[in-house]
């Protein structure tokens, strides 16, 4: 497996446009349109959030049968808890159909932003020539019109060999805020030249959300318009993937490094965050058990707190731990902080060690930092990301709307 550029246009046949068309202030851009020159095989994953956005519940609608051949999405607002939302949405997939000849029940349309706002299809549809001008090999552009209070663009794409086929899966994600895991935690578009059957591929989604974006978290927040949505048009022209076997697994695991990449982006770039964490747990009695404590971790405010402020206050870890729900024995477990600067153990066997509080303050000074569970109950592992919490993320949030 090789990274390479592109983005979401890395893969054969697909393009993207991203513009400014007037729902954002400053000229920000606010709209985007990734299309496949084929119809693609088409899955999604959503918000658990009972308070769904409209563009949520018409892409539902338009990919029920498997297939797609183009996304549009705005910033700027979530077009959800609105009246006409759905009448909003299902206009949006009109004007694709309209400007291309997609029929509009194979366009999947989403919205990130403010809620409760309205949103009017006047400027969308007043920016549509633009978009379909500026259609190309844009991921850059895609990436940027989709963010909110993002600080980085978000792409990524890998190339790989299928069957003796080169085949590139290529992704752009937003999300900063408003994130936790509880599928999706934010908006991720990923394209494929891979042949695979619709059903295969929501298959290899699952499997790549569940230790990715599901792992995640910034602020024990699931926004309402959460979305992953992943097109596979076929261009690669491997063999048909529509069972399990060596060539689905080799497709998922691509599929997961992707999802991988851009979850721990999404996290470093959390509001106000200047650090990213990574809590991994080893040992556990099973992989849900795994799962909850490193989430557990990385969730806790008070642990987020001390990361800020370059505090080692392991205490927190374990305390975060003990009300994660997993079944361990608290007197085998072992906390270290890792990062660049280097590696110290402050816990063992569920008791505190003497340590050097000097060279824990560098460890925890670095923007990446490591907190490393050992809790020798199993074979189990798993993996979750983060970022500390500071007085930037009161900000940010305190004027969000304005």
């Amino acid at each position: 497996m090789e990274m390479v550029s592109g983005g979401v246009c890395a893969p054969k046949g697909f393009k993207a446009a991203g513009i400014n068309c007037g729902i954002r202030k400053k000229g920000k851009k606010d709209l985007a349109l990734i299309v496949s020159e084929k119809k693609a095989a088409a899955a999604g994953v959503y918000t658990k959030n009972l308070v769904k956005g409209a563009p949520i519940i018409v892409t539902q609608k338009n990919i029920q049968d498997g297939y797609a051949r183009a996304v549009i999405c705005n910033s700027g607002n979530a077009n959800t808890c609105n009246t006409n939302g759905i009448e909003i949405a299902e206009a949006m997939c009109s004007l694709v159909e309209s400007s291309l000849g997609i029929a509009c029940s194979d366009v999947a349309v989403a919205s990130t932003g403010v809620i409760g706002q309205k949103l009017s299809i006047e400027p969308i549809a007043a920016g549509m020539d633009a978009l379909i001008s500026a259609l190309g090999d844009n991921s850059d552009d895609a990436a940027e019109a989709i963010m909110t209070t993002d600080t980085v663009k978000k792409q990524v794409a890998l190339r790989f060999d299928l069957q003796g086929k080169s085949t590139v899966i290529g992704g752009i994600a937003k999300g900063s805020g408003m994130i936790h895991p509880d599928m999706a935690t934010m908006l991720s578009f990923i394209t494929t030249d891979a042949s695979i059957s619709p059903e295969m591929l929501k298959k290899a989604l699952v499997y790549a959300v569940s230790d990715s974006f599901n792992m995640i978290s910034v602020d024990r927040d699931t926004s309402t318009n959460d979305t992953v949505l992943v097109l596979a048009n076929g261009m690669a022209e491997n063999e048909a993937i529509d069972s399990e076997g060596s060539a689905f697994d080799t497709f998922k695991s691509a599929l997961f490094e992707v999802c991988s990449s851009l979850s721990r982006s999404i996290a470093k770039d959390g509001e106000g965050a200047g650090k990213l964490l990574t809590c991994s747990v080893t040992g556990a009695k099973t992989k849900d058990d795994a799962r909850k404590i490193a989430k557990s971790v990385i969730c806790s405010p008070l642990l987020k707190c001390a990361m800020f402020g370059a505090d080692a206050n392991w205490g927190r870890v374990l305390c975060a731990l003990g009300y994660a729900g997993a079944e361990t024995d608290i007197s085998k477990v072992s906390v270290s902080f890792k990062s660049e600067a280097g590696e110290i153990k402050v816990c063992e066997n569920g008791g505190g060690l003497d340590f050097s509080e000097e060279l824990a303050k560098k460890i925890l000074s670095c923007e990446e930092i490591e907190i490393l569970i050992s809790l020798q109950d199993g074979e189990y592992t798993a993996t979750a990301w983060g970022c500390d919490l500071s007085y930037e993320y009161v900000r940010i949030n305190g004027d969000y709307r304005s």
